[in-house]
């Protein structure tokens, strides 16, 4: 299990992040704008995961971004 305190100091998380973050940009999956009167935001978080090949090791680390 990866935390985002922890995945933030690891060169590997963070460009799994930023690609993901280029991802939803590129393919324009959201818009800022300014929040309606009475209502709530959106929450998010990070999900972390390993896919391995099948001799065990670590063929990619995959993060994204969903929302609560």
């Amino acid at each position: 299990l990866v935390y985002f305190e922890e995945a933030i100091k690891n060169k590997v998380w963070e460009k799994s992040m930023d690609d993901e973050i280029n991802t939803i940009e590129k393919n324009q999956m959201w818009a800022l704008v300014d929040l309606p009167k009475g209502k709530d935001m959106i929450g998010v978080k990070w999900v972390y995961k390993k896919k391995y090949n099948v001799d065990g090791t670590v063929q990619k680390h995959k993060a994204r971004l969903v929302a609560r």
